[in-house]
Parts: C-alpha cells; sequence; structure tokens
C-alpha cells in the first residue's frame, strides 16, 4: 500500500517561495513516477510536473517551467518541490501522486488518471 504524504504548505507573499515534500512509504518505488498537481476551488486539479524514480526526467506544465524544480531524495524516499517566483494564482491545494511503471516525457503531460496513488494535499496561499 503506498503511502504519499505531503508538508510545507503555506502563507507566503507574490515572488516569495516555498518548499514542499512528500514522503512515499509501502513499496520500493524504482518503478514508479512521481507527481504533484494541484486544484483550486472550483477548478479541476491539473498537472504541475512529474519525474521518473529511476531516470530523473522530468516534466513541467508551462505555467511553472523556469519557477518550480521537482526533485527526489532516494535516501529518504521524498520528492520535493521548490516552488519560486509565486504568484496569487499559484495558490491551491497541492497534491503528490505516485503512479507504477508510468514513463515520464519531458514534453508530455500525464493526467490524473495516470496516477494511482495519492496523498491528502497540502494548502499553498499566496498573496498579491
Amino acid at each position: 500500500q503506498v503511502q504519499l504524504v505531503e508538508s510545507g504548505g503555506g502563507l507566503v507573499q507574490a515572488g516569495g517561495s516555498l518548499r514542499l515534500s512528500c514522503a512515499a512509504s509501502g513499496r520500493t518505488f524504482s518503478s514508479y513516477a512521481m507527481g504533484w498537481f494541484r486544484q483550486a476551488p472550483g477548478k479541476e486539479r491539473e498537472f504541475v510536473t512529474a519525474i521518473s524514480w529511476s531516470t530523473g526526467v522530468t516534466a513541467y506544465a508551462d505555467s511553472v517551467k523556469g519557477r518550480f524544480t521537482i526533485s527526489r531524495d532516494n535516501a529518504k524516499n521524498t520528492v520535493n518541490l521548490q516552488m519560486n517566483s509565486l504568484k496569487p494564482e499559484d495558490t491551491a491545494r497541492y497534491y503528490c501522486a505516485a503512479g507504477r511503471f508510468l514513463m515520464v516525457i519531458a514534453t508530455i503531460a500525464p493526467g490524473p488518471n495516470d496516477f494511482g496513488s495519492w496523498g491528502q494535499g497540502t494548502l499553498v496561499t499566496v498573496s498579491s
């Protein structure tokens, strides 16, 4: 049973930074892709970024390219999301997700249905 626990959300001013972490347990994740999605009130859940646990290949939504960076720590079984130059439109609940045997391709944004396990999410609020 995969368990994902997010942390690091909070309130930040526009232009600021936050670092989210996702602690993963319950499996060996070498065959997984890990992703971050977000969902703002009244909107659909949208892809933010993903990383292949084994190869380190990453993919980003256009809206966050150059501002957000995903990384994984194999020793700690965590996936991190460094968010810089935050904007009010980045306000959302951010979810960590795990997809077994999912291939990450830099130019393709996976959808929520590509991931079988989800965390509870952590709230990020960016004030203007």
